[in-house]
């Protein structure tokens, strides 16, 4: 949002003044019937017409620039309520739905439960709304995604969210809430760090994120030119042997060419054109000059010597621009992670006059400008066409103003742009470790042990910060090379124990029994010995009042249950902390409009189920929202006790 003229107040648009002076011919009135017109000496009449210049002040918007735009949104927290409520405002005046309509509001995890109480307050008051429900970005998520247990890892712009969700409830403890440093505006600075020296600016930095050349690389990849470089140095003692005889070859080949050259000079006159051709390019330097210039040809020698050069350069441009034309079409097929550089379209909003300047486009007034350009004229020069030679504006059907002159009309201007290995290098400087870290705590510190390796199977990645070619999977790369254990490992303990043999307790349930024939000494494996024993030595023939032999059978059954129970509680908890397997939600495919829009705003989608389970098929059943009547009883305070 832009603020307005007067404070408090804010425009959706940034709105620019314009004084604009416009001439103004004031027509002298008709003369009426029966009236004479008065002349002078010359015969013209006195009442000619006149111009006058009047100056107005305009108002006209820009969607094109973000100069003095207010976030009111910064790293998941709100830092400007009022601008906030006018961009409420706005959007709700722009959707104009029906005056009964509910209301529901996706919150982030850094909102605080003061926030909530705030947003609750501003739209039963504003827009008498009947029906208001807030729902967390990650449930929504799960909403979208069908899962009702997951981890979401949400890449936002400034910031990145990691919770973790069981059986859509989340769990609070060890969640990653707005971890700065890895989100998009930090790749967009990692490429302007590493591409500044090169005269890239920030524009150009985040169209290059944008654009599909910038790759994140999964860990351990080899960049473009280092495995070249690695074969070349691969056994020096091997490429030093080598180098030496290549060497002795080439010396005896120059001694023989060093005589051939002193032959060719002593037979200058005699059919010494066709042996010269005959010779390599190393033997240019190679001249009897003594008997060059006593043959008296010294000038035709060097003339045909120049001839030759000239010939030999024509050659091998040719020779030279034959193989570059051979090796393109191998260089297109090349996938981009195998490219040592890559170019990308740049668009640019530029002034029309420069543009009219730099590429000499014809003028409004049919004139064309001269063949100078301008010196004056800033920035790159814009894309050509191959037929016309001129440039490529994209002219915009609206004028843009700037704070040195008014009414100057743009365009956009597209030009390519090459970038080398930097381009794979945007979440470099532990960003990836970071989010890596972030997920491992929180899914280590959900309470079920058990259930730890069905949130690491059920990873979903969203938000527009994971947009940039291969971010998935480079994360899931990283958590790999981490925390993943084979499965074979994590059954090291238990694959070579015997099917029969319990997981040891500290009562001596595996302490070896002695046999007995009474058929009331026969109890399960996990029943006290100890106390077995004492049983069976009291009433060492079986025989006891019916009372008391009922009292020790309900505390022998009752012991073996507490067992059994301790013993489910504690069995294989020692492989719950780290994942045998890592993988992927996938979105189900009954949604087909979000295949091209994609999956990173997938919370968008998890709110319209929601709304339509709440709102709709509950109907208020389970107080998933709040109603007007409700807000009424309770106030704002009355809407932490619905929640979804």
């Amino acid at each position: 949002m832009f603020p307005a003229e007067k404070k408090g107040e804010w425009e959706p648009l940034k709105v620019r003044e314009r004084k604009i002076t416009k001439q103004k011919k004031d027509v002298a009135p008709e003369p009426k019937d029966g009236d004479t017109a008065m002349s002078g000496t010359d015969g013209q009449t006195n009442d000619a017409d006149t111009t006058t210049e009047e100056e107005g002040t305009y108002f006209e918007e820009d969607p094109t620039t973000e100069e003095g735009a207010v976030y009111p949104i910064r790293e998941g927290r709100v830092v400007d309520w009022s601008c906030l409520f006018a961009l409420m405002t706005h959007i709700y005046n722009t959707l104009s739905p029906p005056f009964h309509t509910p209301i529901l509001i996706i919150t982030q995890p850094a909102w605080t439960a003061q926030d909530h109480e705030t947003l609750t307050q501003f739209f039963f008051e504003k827009f008498k709304t009947p029906a208001f429900c807030l729902v967390d970005s990650a449930l929504a998520v799960c909403y979208a995604y069908g899962a009702s247990t997951a981890t979401v890892v949400d890449i936002g712009y400034e910031k990145c969210d990691i919770t973790a969700v069981n059986d859509f409830l989340i769990n609070d403890a060890g969640r990653g809430i707005a971890l700065t440093g890895c989100g998009g505006e930090s790749m967009t600075q990692r490429l302007l760090e590493l591409l500044s020296s090169k005269g890239f600016t920030r524009d150009m930095c985040e169209q290059l994120k944008r654009s599909g050349i910038c790759e994140i690389l999964p860990p351990g990849t080899a960049m473009p030119g280092e495995a070249e470089t690695e074969e070349a140095n691969i056994n020096p003692a091997a490429a030093a042997s080598a180098g030496a005889n290549a060497v002795g070859l080439k010396g005896r080949g120059s001694v023989g060419d060093a005589a051939a050259a002193l032959r060719v000079g002593a037979n200058v006159g005699e059919g010494g054109d066709d042996a010269q051709d005959g010779e390599g390019e190393d033997n240019e330097g190679v001249l009897d000059v003594a008997t060059i210039v006593a043959s008296g040809k010294t000038s035709e020698f060097l003339a045909r010597k120049e001839k030759e050069k000239a010939e030999k350069a024509e050659k091998a441009a040719a020779k030279k621009a034959a193989q570059e034309a051979a090796n393109a079409p191998k260089q297109a097929k090349l996938p981009n992670s195998k490219r040592m550089t890559a170019t990308f379209q740049f668009t640019e909003r530029r002034p029309l006059e420069e543009i009219n300047q730099n590429g000499k486009r014809p003028l409004q007034n049919g004139k064309q400008n001269s063949g100078e350009e301008s010196k004056h004229a800033k920035g790159p020069e814009p894309h050509t066409s191959s037929q016309t030679g001129a440039p490529e504006p994209v002219l915009t059907s609206h004028t843009q103003t700037d704070g040195h002159k008014d009414g100057e009309a743009t365009a956009l201007i597209r030009r390519d742009v090459e970038v080398g290995v930097e381009r794979f290098q945007a979440a470099t400087g532990g960003m990836l470790d970071q989010v890596a870290d972030a997920i491992h705590r929180c899914i280590h510190s959900v309470p079920e042990v058990g259930k730890r390796g069905e949130f690491w199977d059920n990873l979903i990645i969203v938000g527009n910060g994971s947009r940039v070619r291969g971010y998935k999977e480079a994360l899931v790369a990283k958590l790999n090379s981490k925390y993943l254990i084979s499965p074979s490992s994590a059954t090291i303990f238990t694959s070579e124990l015997p099917s029969n043999f319990t997981t040891p307790v500290a009562t001596g349930a595996n302490t070896p029994q002695p046999q007995s024939h009474l058929s009331n000494s026969h109890h399960g494996p996990g029943v006290n010995p100890l106390l077995a024993a004492a049983v069976t030595a009291s009433n060492p023939g079986g025989l006891a009042p019916p009372g008391q032999h009922q009292h020790l059978a309900a505390q022998l059954q009752m012991q073996q249950y507490q067992q059994q129970q301790h013993q489910q509680q504690h069995q294989h908890s020692g492989h719950g902390q780290t994942p045998t397997s890592i993988k992927l939600v996938k979105m189900p495919e009954y949604f087909p409009e979000w295949k091209d829009a994609g999956t990173e705003e997938a919370a968008f989608l998890g709110a319209q189920v929601a709304a339509k389970v709440v709102f709709v098929v509950d109907q208020g059943l389970s107080k998933g929202f709040m109603s007007r009547t409700e807000y009424n009883d309770l106030g704002p305070q009355g809407i932490h006790e619905f929640c979804m």
